[in-house]
């Protein structure tokens, strides 16, 4: 995700007149680019997130989870080496795709010459150890061209490294028997309509009863859509309030209230509300009540609607952009997971 600088409430293209804004301009055109080197903090949050990653990636391999199936698991066998190893695949592969993802959003910038941190990795000791990774805009955004290119970089090169990470853990995915389960119970991610089509093209059907068991990589990848999906919503600095700011203007505004509106109901409607029969195969996707979009909505109204205004806010997108734009939205559609993450009883 890339973040700017704070809100402005004009519309002018010269930021001495909006004193509320810090402004620190960017390099001219024909001037040396300025290194960026990695601050001190930068390395030792990637060192920390290298670590939780590392641990979330031994928590989700199914090589350890029958490795201690019979036997109590205490902390420290976590940081055993032979189990260490096992985390390296999944802490690997998350950390290049959002590494991708941000550095999408840094070379767009330098690009259009404006001042961008290197990425800010966030670790957090959770089942994926990690809440992903951000960098810092230096300065103002020049026109919607420039904030459509540094805003869609991103999920583009985070997206197609999350497929081919997901293929990869698809073709070596084991299909297993959900008695496997049976008292000990399980976490099961959801589908998208692209990982359903991915599986049904690489893996096959799957039985009644069964289920799939990925691989560290592959659940790298599925983190990876599902990220892409949270940062192209059209909210704010969101990437994706970046791409529709960039392609609307001052309408953006209309479709971060619809999106907030849309986070709540996800949570409050469900498909058996009426619209939809339990027997519709459509009805498995839409079966929502994941509790995380009601955070995620609140995270939105902190956030803000608004979209800080670029320093030229009136040239728009040409055919190009606009068709990406269309195709970016497309993305975000076939990515998204109503219910991501839910629990499975013992």
């Amino acid at each position: 995700m890339a973040s700017g600088p704070p809100l402005d409430n004009g519309t002018s293209s010269n930021p001495e007149s909006h004193p509320a804004v810090t402004y620190e301009p960017g390099w001219q055109v024909g001037e040396q680019q300025p290194p960026v080197r990695p601050e001190w903090v930068q390395v030792v949050l990637f060192l920390a997130t290298c670590l939780t990653t590392t641990l979330a990636g031994v928590q989700a391999s199914p090589v350890f989870s029958r490795r201690y199936a019979d036997r109590d698991l205490e902390l420290l066998d976590l940081f055993l080496p032979e189990n260490l190893i096992l985390g390296v695949p999944f802490s690997a592969a998350l950390l290049l795709i959002l590494g991708i993802h941000e550095m999408g959003h840094f070379i767009a910038a330098r690009r259009w010459h404006v001042r961008a941190t290197l990425p800010y990795f966030i670790p957090i000791p959770t089942i994926i150890g990690t809440m992903g990774a951000v960098i810092r805009i230096r300065s103002r955004i020049p026109n919607r061209r420039a904030l459509f290119d540094i805003g869609v970089s991103g999920p583009l090169a985070g997206f197609i490294l999350s497929v081919a990470a997901l293929c990869c853990g698809f073709s070596t995915a084991e299909v297993v028997s959900m008695h496997e389960f049976e008292g000990k119970g399980a976490l099961v991610f959801g589908d998208s309509l692209l990982t359903s089509t991915l599986q049904y093209l690489i893996v096959g059907e799957i039985p009644p009863g069964h289920d799939l068991l990925l691989e560290p990589i592959g659940f790298a990848g599925w983190l990876g859509l599902f990220v892409t999906v949270l940062n192209l919503l059209p909210i704010g600095q969101f990437d994706g309030g970046h791409l529709v700011y960039a392609m609307f203007g001052k309408r953006h505004e209309m479709v971060a209230k619809a999106t907030i509106v849309g986070l709540f109901g996800m949570w409050v409607f469900g498909p058996e509300y009426g619209w939809l029969t339990a027997a519709d195969p459509m009805s498995t996707w839409l079966e929502s009540r994941w509790p995380g979009w009601i955070i995620w909505g609140i995270i939105s109204i902190v956030m803000g609607r608004r979209h800080p205004p670029t320093l030229d806010p009136y040239t728009g997108l040409d055919d190009r952009r606009r068709w990406i734009g269309y195709g970016t939205t497309v993305i975000f559609v076939l990515c998204f997971i109503p219910n991501p993450i839910r629990w499975m009883s013992p």
